[in-house]
């Protein structure tokens, strides 16, 4: 496993199964195994301590054992994914081709730009730079509807927040765009 830049504290919202790919990327496929794990622990602790008459002591005890097992099962598959999802430029082995990306959008190199650009994005699809790009290679091919759909797709996007004022540059740039024509190359 390669090392990366996280913190303890990234790790630590693994030993919550769902917790990692809730707290960290926003995905709501995380909220059914959270609420599913919060639900079952707090089922044991009642049927343990609070009304230990309700099931038999063997069946706890199985019952505590699997919980454990599924457990280490989700704290596991979460340990092993949070590189993946929170630095995937740093875990990949595919290059980076973004750096090639700006060569050959500051060349003009629309085609070339934007197949360097996916694949960029095809390791990391939430990464503002590059998406910025796209939208600027979208913008300079003539396809203003594509590159304003992508440009809003970003706004959405936490990690696109500090980028505020160029993606407002771009919205701008888009704007006298589609007022005016693009010449043809």
């Amino acid at each position: 496993m390669k090392r990366t830049s996280l913190r303890w504290t990234h790790y630590a919202t693994c030993l919550w199964p769902g917790m990692a790919d809730l707290w960290w990327r926003g995905h709501l496929s995380g909220l059914p195994v959270a609420i599913v794990f919060a639900i079952a622990l707090n089922w044991f602790l009642v049927a343990k301590f609070l009304y230990p008459g309700w099931l038999s002591g063997g069946l706890i005890h199985v019952g505590f054992w699997v919980a454990i097992i599924v457990w280490g099962f989700w704290v596991q598959r979460s340990l092993r994914e949070l590189p993946e999802r929170l630095v995937p430029r740093e875990v990949t082995e595919k290059p980076d081709r973004f750096g090639e990306a700006h060569a050959a959008y500051l060349a003009g190199d629309w085609e070339r730009a934007e197949a360097l650009l996916t694949q960029t994005l095809a390791i990391e699809p939430r990464d503002p730079p590059a998406l910025l790009m796209l939208c600027g290679v979208y913008r300079h091919t003539g396809r203003v509807e594509s590159a304003e759909i992508l440009l809003e797709e970003m706004r959405r996007i936490e990690v696109a927040d500090n980028w505020r004022l160029e993606l407002a540059a771009e919205a701008r740039r888009l704007a006298r765009s589609a007022e005016e024509p693009i010449p043809a190359v």
